[in-house]
């Protein structure tokens, strides 16, 4: 039952799971919403991959069909037959795909009961597992037993993929741009049955540790990168300008460092100095990609969601402050930030951020801090202190 079912033919769907898994010999069938990419599949079975790096690539990826999200017989029978099934939608739009994906469990217990069902969440979502759990338990009975219940399986999304520009995209929707790399980091210990054998996955025991360190470390530098560079010079457009400028590449290395010394306290077994030190020298080469021409706008846009309490600068800091490490770097990521107003291909900001700046940052970085970063005004008062003074000599002196 070589088939893989993947929600989402986006970016990550396309370029990396889809990618890995037609090499190694499934027939891919995505699950998606957008008609154009829809008829796309269905027309062509088959679609490129431009490798934008050091050596550029073509990669075809073949094999590949598509059912609409709204045909919900198909997809729950897509379910129930399925090898394995990936999700790559976006943690927003998980609830929309819980229902059917429970209904085609059901089904396959039904029809195909002997062979254990994976779900690989691509989704870069801390405690994914429990967030799936709990969105497919809602259309379970309440008496469905545990030991069937699907593998869920997290992993750790690294490749870098940027927006596609317009042009490129009515040219040939199914087009997709991305870097060389092509590791996909997954949860070992949550795999029910056998493991594919796939190349490119690089299986791991202490799951959490990578999750975090993918967040804190690769996240946080990329967004500190297109902060930073915002600042510094509003005319960059791309994320390798702004990290060849000397100051905005320490300041990110030194903020990428802060949590990378946090996680090795909190999971000492996994990291050490060594290992940092060649994972965050090796993103720093990689962002410093001219091919693949990633942009600052999609890097720092959506504000809200990369201030949130849990996420990449924030939650970053939560750990540091754990660990008696100095935060300042991040806090300059996180003070720049409120200032981010890059605009994309048709000038104008993300619409979150339009959002963000006339509602919340309009009423001052306070706002910001205790009402999108929630911290609290007494017990986070050192943070919200050392934020705002980081802000202040950002406005009046224009550095950082």
């Amino acid at each position: 039952m070589n088939k893989i079912v993947i929600f989402g033919a986006g970016n990550i769907g396309r370029s990396f799971i889809a990618q890995l898994f037609s090499k190694a010999g499934y027939e891919v069938v995505f699950i998606e919403i957008d008609p154009v990419i829809l008829e796309a599949l269905n027309k062509y079975h088959k679609y490129r991959i431009e490798v934008k790096d050091i050596r550029s690539e073509t990669i075809w990826v073949d094999n590949v069909s598509g059912i609409n999200l709204k045909e919900s017989e198909k997809v729950r029978d897509a379910v129930s037959t399925a090898g394995i099934i990936a999700t790559a939608v976006g943690s927003k739009a998980l609830s929309d795909i819980y229902e059917d994906i429970a209904y085609g469990i059901l089904l396959r217990r039904k029809t195909n009961p002997e062979n254990p069902l994976n779900i690989i969440i691509c989704e870069n979502l801390r405690n994914a597992k429990e967030e799936f759990y709990r969105g497919l338990r809602k259309y379970l009975p309440w008496d469905f037993p545990e030991d069937e219940m699907p593998g869920l399986v997290e992993t750790s999304i690294g490749k870098m993929v940027p927006i596609m520009r317009e042009g490129d995209r009515m040219s040939d929707p199914l087009l997709v741009y991305a870097e060389a790399f092509n590791t996909l980091i997954l949860d070992k210990k949550e795999f029910k049955g056998k493991i594919p054998d796939v190349s490119g996955l690089d299986l791991k025991d202490n799951m959490k540790a990578y999750v975090d360190r993918k967040l804190f470390i690769h996240n946080l530098g990329h967004a500190a990168v297109a902060y930073l560079g915002y600042v510094f010079n509003p005319e960059l457009e791309y994320i390798w300008e702004a990290v060849n400028i000397p100051e905005i590449e320490q300041t990110a290395r030194s903020a990428m460092w802060e949590s990378g010394l946090s996680l090795i306290e909190e999971y000492p077994q996994e990291f050490n100095k060594a290992n940092q030190k060649e994972h965050i020298d090796d993103l720093l080469i990689r962002f410093k990609n001219k091919n693949l021409n990633d942009t600052i706008y999609r890097v720092g846009r959506d504000i809200q969601r990369k201030l949130s309490p849990e996420d990449r600068l924030v939650g970053a800091v939560r750990l540091d402050i754990k660990y008696n490490i100095n935060y300042d770097n991040t806090a300059k990521a996180i003070a720049s930030s409120v200032l981010f107003r890059a605009k994309g291909e048709k000038g104008k900001l993300f619409y979150r951020d339009e959002i963000f700046v006339n509602n919340i940052y309009s009423k001052g970085i306070e706002r910001v801090l205790t009402e999108v970063c929630k911290l609290n005004k007494v017990s986070d008062s050192e943070i919200i202190r050392k934020i705002s003074l980081f802000h202040k000599r950002i406005l009046e002196s224009g550095t950082f």
